[in-house]
């Protein structure tokens, strides 16, 4: 019997989870290829075959997206899976256009079908967008379930932008870990949270072999997603952040509005930096697509751990990069904490930057005069470094979760900021996790 011949569009996660669970082993079916985008440098390599199994002894090619017409003619591909995150409904729509002029089917996978269940109590964390703030979130509901006595471990989306096989189930207890795997600057930035928090976190390719090594040394899984992705795991507790800065796209952006109506918590956050009218539109939707939903109102409080350094200071502000790039916003943490401590201006590094910084500028105009900390790479931290010292500025302001100076050489002083949740009305978080946990 001929196999059904299949494409996945990925980015590197989603992608290798979706064929992990509904086309590795199956008979009828032959993947000739994912396409890969959003992240740089993760085509030209392939899935390898001790993760592809059997039916596939090469493995599996990862081609550049650009080529994806030329990939479904050349192969006869009769089925095209869309299997990556945080894009606007109109994008998704447009691949489908592509895919179904070049002559095969087109489709996106279901939650449900791609969810594994855990042995033990499992708690997800969702989001309609990329930079809402599930990782201080994750912090949050860590906290509240370590003060339980809970043992809690972390399973954070995928981000293998390495040796595949290699990747396949990674453990991170310490900053020593982080070195032995040779995260990025994306991966530290998820993993390290964590870490400083005092938990283990699992990630890597394999969601299945991390689930139950995981569940080895866990009371209760928590699941830290990734962009507006959907949970790989059956959440007995389903998690999902709305952004007020960005009303509206809870509706408009793929899987986010999937999470908006999955969620049994939606927490409506940054209700301190939000405009009225933004909470209002968010709340408005909530009631309207998931009125069984509790909402939780709360505030992204934010710090400087040395203020000095900003007052009345010409600043270079860095932020998060995937919050300024597929995320799409205009400012982050650290613009926020540049303004609440008097910084006298913000300086441009766009005249700076160099290499792939400054194309990253280029492709996100958005970003504006704030440094996006990009670090797929070696090269691209070396160029991230370079900007950055050349950049003219009395001082930094830090606005990832992480500190920087653990990876790359700075100049001149660094501000670190720090942004945790906060609950208008206090314990309506905990209750809900009594109510699974018991």
């Amino acid at each position: 019997m001929s196999r059904k011949k299949v494409v996945i569009m990925g980015a590197a996660g989603r992608d290798f989870h979706n064929f992990n669970t509904l086309f590795r082993d199956k008979n009828d079916y032959e993947v000739v290829a994912f396409t890969a985008t959003q992240i740089p440098n993760i085509d030209g390599r392939r899935y390898p075959a001790e993760l592809a199994g059997e039916l596939y002894p090469q493995g599996i090619p990862i081609e550049p997206e650009d080529d994806l017409e030329a990939i479904i003619r050349a192969n006869e591909v009769e089925e095209v899976w869309f299997s990556y995150s945080d894009v606007a409904h109109q994008y998704v729509m447009t691949a489908a256009s592509r895919v179904m002029a070049a002559g095969a089917h087109f489709g996106v996978c279901s939650a449900e079908r791609t969810m594994l269940k855990s042995t033990k109590p499992l708690v997800a964390i969702t989001a309609v967008r990329t930079g809402v703030g599930k990782s201080q979130t994750t912090r949050y509901v860590s906290r509240i379930l370590k003060d339980m006595g809970k043992r809690v471990v972390a399973i954070r989306h995928p981000m293998p932008y390495g040796d595949l096989a290699a990747q396949a189930c990674q453990r991170f207890a310490t900053y020593e870990d982080l070195d032995l795997h040779k995260c990025t600057i994306e991966e530290r930035e998820e993993y390290e949270p964590h870490i400083d928090n005092g938990f283990i976190v699992y990630a890597g390719v394999d969601y299945e072999m991390i689930l139950r090594e995981a569940e080895k040394e866990a009371d209760v899984i928590l699941w830290d997603g990734g962009n507006n992705d959907m949970s790989f795991y059956k959440a007995d507790l389903y998690l999902t952040l709305l952004d007020p800065h960005r009303a509206g796209h809870e509706l408009s952006y793929y899987p986010g509005m999937v999470n908006l109506l999955l969620a049994d918590l939606l927490i409506v956050n940054k209700m301190d930096t939000a405009p009225a009218e933004g909470v209002a539109e968010v709340i408005a939707n909530a009631a309207l697509y998931n009125p069984s939903a509790t909402v939780v109102k709360c505030n992204s409080v934010i710090t400087v751990d040395q203020p000095e350094l900003v007052e009345g200071k010409n600043v270079l502000v860095v932020e998060d990069g995937p919050t300024l790039t597929h995320g799409g916003m205009e400012f982050g943490a650290g613009w926020f904490a540049a303004i609440q401590s008097g910084a006298a201006s913000m300086v441009d590094a766009k005249p700076y930057a160099v290499g792939s910084i400054a194309k990253t500028f280029e492709n996100y105009p958005n970003a504006g005069k704030i440094l996006p900390a990009m670090g797929y790479g070696d090269e691209q931290v070396r160029e991230l470094e370079e900007t950055i010292n050349a950049t003219p500025a009395d001082a930094v302001v830090e606005g990832t979760p992480i500190d920087l100076s653990r990876i790359i050489k700075v100049n001149k002083p660094v501000a670190n900021v720090r942004y945790e949740l906060e609950e208008l009305e206090a314990g309506q978080i905990r209750a809900a996790l009594l109510k699974v946990l018991g």
